[in-house]
């Protein structure tokens, strides 16, 4: 949620560029459903509001399923501010949910002096400094609230993340902050697991072999139970791109308590994938090398030797995901004025664990066009129509927008609460967007003010 690829724009006075983008769009909807409507423009233009909260297209609706400051219906405080990253997850026996739940696990990037903390509750709290955590919903088939709750408190900075295979959450601090440090009273930069039905059975415990850096997001490989994982590193050095190899790689909740190796990847001859402009680039001569300290605890880890060869870095790195055989992550930009090797408004990178092999997808700019939803690409989330749904994160008005195979962009959803002035209106930027298991209703998230929300309507068709 820092500076973002518009943000840059204008301050080098680039805004009002072409469309300039490359490489194979069709790769990052890899794994998607297919449907005759991948190739539709939309579902129509958006209606005004006259309740002034979310625009939408003709035939949906929207109901407020929780916000900032309003009571937890737990009674345990208040819902937290800065609603982030989330995830649906399906209720049945199995899964120790209620058959015809949809159980929702939301991020609170709080740090401190935040607007409403996560309340601290007793055995879910890591850190009472910590301001951030995650918050848990139980909702019925009608998407009426049936309870919501703390589910980890006193954590910071809970950006990302990601699902496991086994329906649990795995939420990252966007942070290196330690003890000692601000009102902290534990080191952060830590991934937590997260029970959406019953958060008191992971508790607050941080998965300190997953390393502690600036997590953003995670992809776990439902095959060999690997675990990858982003750092969104804005300054110099720039973050790694890691794999955590755990001892119980058939995974369950509590199994990444056992430990692993964590690894970050090396491009022989490559220790900045900015240089890489060209969509295609294949590397079949990559490694993974143990990372010396995954606790950081004298230096962070990108900081650290790699020994010969080095290690290969990248600004920004934050979208994560599972498609297909193959594991998807974002850059979402790369500036020469921040220490970067070269520029890019964005680049997509594939890796393919089975033949070792890592390729670009594509790249955005410098002459990308400010509609294509390229600005902030890690909020994204599979449609179930096929391809994507992307939260707009920049200034001026904030969208959801759909991005079909073909490479269209249709504006999906539309933020009307204002948090500024008459004179001088903002908009708070979506995040989080997911769908529910059924791929009836889209939840999403507006950041500020923390407002988490249910879409509904004839999606697919």
């Amino acid at each position: 949620m820092s500076a973002t690829r518009r943000q840059i724009l204008a301050r080098t006075g680039a805004l009002g560029a072409s469309l300039a983008f490359a490489g194979s769009l069709t790769e990052i909807f890899a794994g998607t459903a297919t449907a005759e409507s991948m190739g539709r423009r939309g579902y129509g233009p958006l209606v005004p509001d006259p309740h002034g909260l979310l625009d939408l297209p003709k035939g949906f609706r929207y109901k407020v399923l929780s916000k900032e400051g309003d009571p937890l219906r737990s009674g345990e405080g208040k819902v937290p501010s800065n609603c982030d990253g989330m995830a649906a997850f399906p209720g049945s026996p199995a899964a120790a949910g209620r058959r015809g739940s949809t159980y929702l696990v939301r991020n609170h990037e709080n740090r401190t002096n935040s607007r409403s903390a996560v309340p601290r509750v007793r055995d879910l709290t890591y850190d009472p400094g910590g301001e951030g955590g995650c918050t848990a919903l139980e909702l019925g088939p009608d998407n009426t609230v049936r309870s919501e709750r703390v589910a980890i408190a006193g954590t910071s900075t809970n950006c990302a993340g990601g699902p496991t295979p086994w329906n649990t959450w795995l939420t990252c601090e966007e942070t290196e902050l330690r003890a000692g440090e601000e009102n902290y009273t534990k080191d952060h930069g830590f991934i937590f697991e997260v029970d959406p039905y019953d958060p008191r059975r992971t508790g607050a415990v941080p998965l300190t072999a997953m390393g502690r850096f600036q997590h953003e997001a995670i992809a776990v490989d439902p095959r060999t139970g690997t675990v990858y994982e982003t750092e969104d590193a804005f300054d110099k050095p720039f973050g790694l791109f890691y794999r955590f190899l755990p001892e119980k790689p058939r995974g369950g909740r509590g199994s990444l308590r056992a430990g692993g190796r964590l690894q970050a990847l090396r491009v022989p001859g490559v220790p900045d994938l900015s240089t890489i402009q060209e969509p295609g680039t294949t590397f079949d001569d990559v490694t993974w090398v143990d990372v010396p300290d995954p606790l950081a605890r004298h230096t962070p880890i990108r900081f650290q030797d790699f020994g010969p060869g080095g290690i290969t870095h990248a600004q920004k790195l934050e979208g994560c995901y599972w498609g297909g055989s193959c594991v998807y992550f974002v850059s979402s930009f790369a500036h020469r004025a921040a220490g970067s090797a070269a520029d890019h408004y964005g680049q997509v990178w594939k890796y393919d664990p089975r033949r070792h092999r890592l390729t670009q997808v594509v790249v955005f700019g410098p002459d990308s066009d400010l509609q294509m939803p390229g600005e902030s690409p890690d909020n994204i989330c599979l449609a179930p129509s096929g391809g994507l749904m992307v939260c707009e994160d920049g200034d001026g008005a904030q969208h959801v927008f759909g991005l079909t195979r073909r490479g269209e962009v249709y504006a999906m959803a539309r933020g009307r609460q204002n948090i500024g002035t008459p004179e001088k209106p903002e908009w708070g930027e979506f995040a989080g967007v997911t769908f529910a298991p059924d791929h009836r209703t889209m939840y999403v998230n507006c950041y500020t003010p923390g407002t988490t929300f249910a879409v509904t309507g004839p999606w697919g068709h």
